[in-house]
């Protein structure tokens, strides 16, 4: 996971499916059957936690990140280019 500030949250592959970590977290804050779920369990988080701030990471399954959502706060009308 690269450098990021305590309000991101990753979207990463797990055994059991889909997990939602904080960056450098020994465990996951959830495990869900699709990667669906945990990307709207991160954003939920992400707006609880770090007030819309924080960004979510999504990982590609094989690996290395596809995208990153921006918190509600982060948010501009503008489209990610990443």
């Amino acid at each position: 996971m690269g450098k990021g500030n305590d309000g991101d949250r990753y979207v990463v592959k797990h055994e059991d499916g889909w997990a939602v970590k904080k960056e450098h977290a020994e465990r996951a804050s959830g495990v869900f059957r699709t990667q669906k779920e945990a990307i709207d369990r991160a954003r939920e988080i992400v707006d609880k936690t770090s007030r819309g701030n924080g960004e979510v990471r999504i990982q590609r399954e094989g690996g290395g990140f596809r995208d990153s959502d921006s918190g509600r706060r982060n948010e501009s009308k503008a489209k990610d280019k990443r």
